[in-house]
């Protein structure tokens, strides 16, 4: 069965910026749009900010990008439908000039994940926490192949949530498409924890050379 997706609402969103770059957040599924925004204020960075929601209604207050079928190896025309979703929401939300810098967790590290492979030229500082890559050829995979811009890729060694496939198969793309920056934190399961958000603020100053 096909998933119906509307659009991305956004509840929480900080002031909408005249220039520079803005943080994305993108939360997992089952969660919705005030889970990552508790990260704004930890992160301390100055910059203006958005939380999506998801536009797939899980019910009892949850969204999701798409639905899970199999596993870490979800079905290519539900992900490149959520992405194109997000970027109606960037298009008609921001002004062409601003600069997104996606943050995701878990299935919206995969989102973020997309909107670098889709629009390269619009995204900075990709930031992916406990997510995965798609197997499935994007646009602009090619040109980060020869950019190779900044990735940032965080996940808990006690992970056992994110299937082992698409540990794998990300661990293959993202060296290749990308000047990855990889942690991998002892103890945790799947979540963040104080030292990744860290490494995180970290990962977009040196991105945007903004002051700490």
């Amino acid at each position: 069965m096909a998933q119906q997706l509307k659009d991305v609402r956004s509840t929480q969103w900080s002031n909408n910026p005249g220039s520079g770059a803005i943080l994305l957040f993108l939360h997992g599924f089952g969660s919705n749009e005030h889970d990552l925004s508790s990260l704004v204020e930890p992160l301390g960075l100055s910059l203006p900010w958005a939380s999506l929601r998801a536009p797939l209604e899980l019910g009892n207050g949850g969204a999701a990008w798409f639905n899970i079928v199999t596993p870490g190896v979800p079905e290519v025309a539900p992900v490149e439908q959520a992405t194109e979703i997000i970027w109606a929401w960037v298009d008609e939300n921001l002004d062409p000039e601003i600069k997104v810098i996606p943050i995701g967790f878990s299935q919206g590290g995969l989102m973020a994940s997309q909107l670098l492979r889709t629009r390269p030229e619009r995204v900075a500082a990709t930031t992916i926490l406990g997510g995965f890559v798609l197997g499935s050829n994007q646009s602009g995979d090619e040109i980060i192949a020869a950019q190779r811009p900044a990735v940032f890729w965080g996940r808990g060694q006690q992970d056992q949530v994110i299937a082992p496939v698409a540990i794998e198969r990300t661990s293959n793309f993202l060296p290749q498409h990308s000047t990855l920056t990889e942690r991998i934190y002892p103890g945790l399961a799947h979540g963040i924890n104080a030292e990744e958000l860290l490494d995180v603020r970290t990962h977009v100053i040196s991105q945007l050379n903004i002051a700490e």
